[in-house]
């Protein structure tokens, strides 16, 4: 059940912690004690985490009321696109951004992106019936129903794989996400992952050409209306919007052969079998034993130069935040996301750390590390051209 609205008392004190070299740009707002914070925040990105995030904001905003954070579901591709466009100071998105993305972030910005994953989550198969609550697919029973090649409930490749279920006769109407997405990248990856033929013909990315006759619908909420809309409507979405809505979903047949029910305990089984580098660029593959197997993670993008000090502190402590506070962790387990674990959490926290690591302010500012460095020459050749006359007066 979504919380936001209801204040939730913050479990643990958390130490602030300032942006690694925060000492340029507009510091107007903050405590140098590491005390109150004050300002505006503006992310953008994928519609796959929007009510935890929107929740941490409710919930962030007892521990800095000072600090407004404006986060924008508009989609995993948008939000990368305005990341490099530089139009916010986060991006968000399922993926982690391609080495492409990197560099023209690079390219554009002078200085390296940051990412990290802040939770983990599961892409869920979704009904309007009741009937079908628990309905097993495989992967190439879900690659058929959206590629346009199952198309009723009855279809021998679902039936039997529930030879105890009465299946209606119904027909199937697929929902998909039209815009470009991040939930979109999980799923298909998923099925290119599993199914040879879905590989080759659709593929994986954050849009694809889907097959004829199938329904599209804007963001998590688009698809969700998509499959309520439309008898028979089947789709895919985040795990905490099919509770919300209250769908159905599939149980979805993993490596090992086992039925999984998306259920939060098989989630974060899935995220703990995920092999993780410290570029933090990974996808969950593969997953066996109790672990469901469509699952993903949410990654945040900030970078190591170019805000202001005041925009740094900010950006550093309400992520730092989001990783540490007991509160944080309850709100992501009420609405069906994995908190990241222990030992993932530290690594987070460093890569935090990293954003205006770099340089603390904007480019040209006067506390920018450039420029203090090129004033401090300016002052000792001064000063050099200084003692110099002075001998020569001596010496006169």
């Amino acid at each position: 059940m979504r919380n936001g609205r209801s204040k939730l008392a913050v479990l643990a004190a958390i130490p602030l912690l300032a942006a690694a070299c925060s000492s340029g740009g507009d510091t107007a707002g903050t405590d140098s004690e590491g005390g109150e914070l004050s300002g505006t925040l503006t992310g953008a990105g994928a519609s796959f985490p929007d009510p935890l995030f929107q929740d941490w904001i409710y919930t962030y905003n007892d521990v800095q009321p000072g600090v407004e954070v404006n986060y924008q579901s508009v989609g995993s591709g948008a939000g990368v696109e305005q990341f490099l466009e530089e139009t916010v100071d986060f991006g968000s998105s399922e993926e982690p951004l391609s080495e492409e993305e990197l560099q023209a972030a690079l390219d554009t910005r002078g200085c390296e992106a940051v990412q990290f994953p802040v939770v983990f989550g599961s892409v869920v198969v979704a009904f309007d019936n009741p009937d079908l609550d628990g309905l097993v697919l495989d992967a190439e029973a879900v690659a058929g129903i959206f590629a346009g090649r199952i198309t009723s409930f009855d279809d021998p490749a679902i039936a039997d794989l529930n030879p105890d279920m009465d299946l209606p006769d119904d027909e199937i109407v697929p929902v998909h996400r039209s815009d470009g997405s991040g939930t979109t990248k999980v799923f298909t990856h998923y099925l290119s992952t599993e199914v040879d033929w879905w590989a080759e013909e659709f593929g994986a990315d954050k849009e694809i050409q889907w097959a004829d006759g199938l329904v599209g619908g804007q963001q998590n909420d688009g698809v969700a209306q998509g499959i309520t809309q439309n008898p028979g409507g089947v789709g895919y979405v985040n795990q905490s919007f099919a509770m919300e809505a209250g769908l159905s979903t599939a149980s979805i047949v993993n490596e090992d052969g086992n039925a999984i029910e998306p259920t939060l305990e098989a989630t974060t089984i899935a995220s703990e079998e995920a092999e993780i580098p410290d570029n933090f660029q990974f996808t969950i593959d593969n997953i066996g034993g109790e672990g469901y197997p469509i699952a993903g993670s949410n990654f945040i993008f900030t970078y190591t130069c170019g805000y202001e000090a005041a925009t740094a502190d900010m950006i550093t402590d309400f992520w730092t935040w989001a990783m540490t506070d007991e509160a944080a962790d309850e709100l992501a387990l009420d609405l069906g996301y994995a908190p990241l674990g222990d030992s993932l959490k530290e690594r987070v926290l460093e890569a935090v750390e990293l954003t205006n690591a770099e340089n603390g302010g904007l480019p040209g500012d006067p506390g920018s590390a450039a420029e203090g460095d090129a004033g401090a020459e300016d002052e000792e050749a001064e000063g050099d051209a200084a003692e110099a006359t002075d001998a020569e007066a001596d010496e006169e």
